[in-house]
């Protein structure tokens, strides 16, 4: 048997050749102008773009059936994509509103949990001119329960019923636009275990379809429009779609106005502020903010948005394990090399990314500031007060770190 002996040959080729076109236009983009032009930046551009890879037809094809729902995590420490925050999990389950589903599970002790049902991805952003991020994400959220809302029994266990009638307890209802169940995790202390999620659709009986030649052809389209719109969107669609949470024309501090929210991030259960920080190989980058109750997060980004190598570098603080200066003020230190100094945000030897803050518990804007120095002048710039780390103790922190991380994935 040979090419054209079956009908959908001819379709089925043009399709795949259609995906291997969209890839390697998606391959060009490593190239943009966003990405700082040097060897160690431009081969992490391919990793982000073959780290999506991997997970392209779990998205387009193996999870993509409402009717037969699976809970898939999209970002990993081996897998990112653009906006993801160190020290959050991110899951997701298609569904749709025409289904109940049924999701059980285990109740972990992280800090903060959010399940959030999604609706339609409108083709333009509400109220702008702007296109809708790419898949899996523009879908606007219609409703959310944190985990502080989920009754469990005495062993942490749950059930919790997506769609259908309306329940009194552990019930998120559906639309007909529903398409999607957004999870997202965030840990505070290291240690912090996990909530195990199981989904399955309330009448669910026989065995799922296998895809037809039609199915796995809409497949290859849409892993082909994910891949080059991860690469095309990420960063700009984030700085030009911000809402004033991202000013890049700003290099190396946050945006002013921190007042930036909406009903959309409430659902969210958290607000963002977000800056792009350049350093030369002699500058090292200060960042202040008032200390102040709730739970925040603070993570490194590459060039894409994608987090940085939070299971072998400190890249992310929370307030459980960061040192606040007698002043009250938190002080965080990008620089190339370790100085040192507790608070150390390691910029994995890359010139220029992002720095990511989440507020997740208050509504209240966090006030920040920020100093460019040269990195022989840093601890001219620090309260005498600094907390500081031996080699030793940098190396006991890196490996709390990679046990918790580890233990977050099961991996």
């Amino acid at each position: 048997m040979a090419y054209g002996d079956a009908p959908a040959d001819k379709t089925l080729r043009a399709a795949w050749e259609r995906f291997c076109d969209d890839l390697k236009q998606a391959g060009a983009h490593a190239f943009k102008d966003a990405n700082p032009a040097n060897p160690l930046q431009r081969a992490d551009a391919f990793r982000f773009l073959t780290q999506n890879l991997g997970q392209a037809f779990d998205l387009a094809l193996e999870t993509k059936d409402p009717a037969f729902p699976q809970i898939h995590r999209f970002t990993t420490p081996t897998m990112k994509l653009g906006g993801d925050v160190a020290d959050f999990t991110y899951r997701q389950a298609w569904i749709s509103g025409e289904h109940t589903y049924r999701v059980t599970g285990k109740r972990g002790t992280a800090r903060w949990l959010n399940m959030t049902v999604q609706g339609p991805r409108p083709e333009a952003i509400p109220g702008t001119g702007w296109p809708s991020l790419h898949e899996p994400f523009g879908d606007i959220p219609e409703c959310n329960i944190l985990g502080a809302q989920i009754e469990t029994d005495a062993d942490g266990n749950f059930e919790l019923i997506i769609g259908g009638e309306p329940r009194e307890r552990n019930w998120l209802p559906t639309t007909p636009g529903s398409r999607k169940l957004f999870i997202r995790e965030a840990f505070d202390a290291w240690g912090e275990t996990p909530t195990t999620l199981s989904i399955e659709r309330v009448g669910m009986t026989g065995p799922r379809p296998l895809p037809s030649p039609e199915r796995m052809i809409e497949a290859m389209d849409w892993a082909g429009r994910f891949v080059t719109g991860l690469m095309a969107q990420w960063p700009e669609h984030a700085w030009l779609t911000s809402q004033g949470v991202c000013d890049p024309e700003s290099l190396n501090a946050f945006p002013a106005d921190k007042s930036a929210n909406d009903a959309a991030d409430a659902k969210r259960g958290r607000m963002a502020a977000h800056m792009v920080w350049r350093l030369e190989p002699d500058e090292a980058l200060i960042v202040e903010m008032d200390w102040h109750e709730g739970f925040w997060i603070f993570g490194m980004g590459g060039a894409f948005m994608g987090s940085m190598d939070f299971l072998h570098r400190p890249v992310s603080y929370t307030p459980a394990r960061t040192r606040v200066d007698a002043d009250g003020v938190v002080r965080l230190v990008i620089a190339h090399d370790d100085p040192g100094v507790h608070n150390w945000l390691d910029t994995q030897g890359f010139t220029g990314g992002n720095l990511t803050h989440r507020n997740l518990l208050t509504q209240s804007p966090a006030v920040f500031r920020s100093k460019l120095v040269k990195r022989a002048e840093l601890m001219d710039h620090l309260p005498s007060g600094t907390a500081m780390v031996t080699p030793g103790e940098r190396a006991a922190l890196l490996l709390e770190r990679y046990r918790a991380i580890k233990l977050r994935f099961g991996i």
